[in-house]
């Protein structure tokens, strides 16, 4: 039996509300976007972009052409049929979803999942890590089989379950799928490392120019934040936007 196609895919858009154009924001010399792809590279799973139609992102595509990484572009709202049209372009058996604006996320834990996933052989399983918040937010990720994408893409309607991909998935299930959490007991729940909000870039360029943040692991950043509050109340305030705003 053929080994199941599994890619990751991660939405890059540059029209962002909070922080626009804010995977373009650069530091030690490379985009949050590079800083992004560079750590998805690790993880030993093909990547692919999945960005927008509008023109803004046209030095999205530019960016992963100069690296080699495949690009689809769709709908600035239906993030689902972006995905649902990657996956199909590149016959995927399995979807790692993540977001671009989580430019520290670690290699190895998204790893672990897509092993744990591929090891279950089943169509019918959603992991995630984020399912309950064990992880800091900019280490989530999201797996399932593309037969549970395409149905997701064919059924919903809801304009939430199109811009955020899987709500579809796991809240309007159907009894046979089957949901796993992977949590972790490293602590830091509370710390963002994610790119949504001008303080959250502040604690991530520090991060990256002091600590060289992005040759790090996820318990090696929960240790420093642990170790420097001063850092982690930069954007301990942010509150997550929630779907649908």
């Amino acid at each position: 039996m053929e080994p199941l196609k599994i890619g990751i895919i991660t939405q890059v858009r540059v029209t962002s509300t909070r922080l626009p154009a804010k995977v373009l924001l650069s530091v030690n010399g490379r985009s949050y976007l590079e800083h992004h792809l560079d750590r998805l590279g690790r993880t030993g799973v093909p990547v692919i972009v999945a960005t927008t139609t509008n023109f803004h992102d046209d030095v999205v595509v530019e960016v992963c052409t100069e690296r080699g990484i495949p690009v689809i572009r769709g709908s600035e709202d239906d993030v689902l049929s972006r995905f649902a049209g990657a996956a199909r372009e590149h016959e995927l058996d399995g979807i790692v979803r993540v977001t671009s604006d989580c430019p520290l996320i670690d290699p190895e834990i998204v790893a672990a999942g897509v092993d744990r996933w591929r090891s279950e052989n089943d169509p019918d399983l959603y992991i995630s890590n984020c399912l309950d918040r064990t992880y800091p937010r900019g280490m989530d990720y999201e797996i399932f089989s593309a037969a549970r994408l395409y149905d997701a893409d064919a059924n919903a309607t809801l304009t939430a379950d199109r811009e955020h991909v899987t709500p579809y998935l796991h809240q309007n299930r159907s009894g046979e799928l089957r949901l796993l959490n992977l949590p972790w007991s490293g602590g830091g729940s509370q710390y963002r490392l994610t790119l949504d909000t001008a303080d959250d870039w502040k604690l991530l360029d520090a991060l990256i120019q002091d600590f060289d943040a992005t040759r790090l692991s996820c318990a090696e950043l929960v240790a420093i934040l642990d170790a420097h509050p001063e850092l982690a109340a930069l954007n301990a305030h942010i509150e997550q936007k929630k779907l649908g705003e």
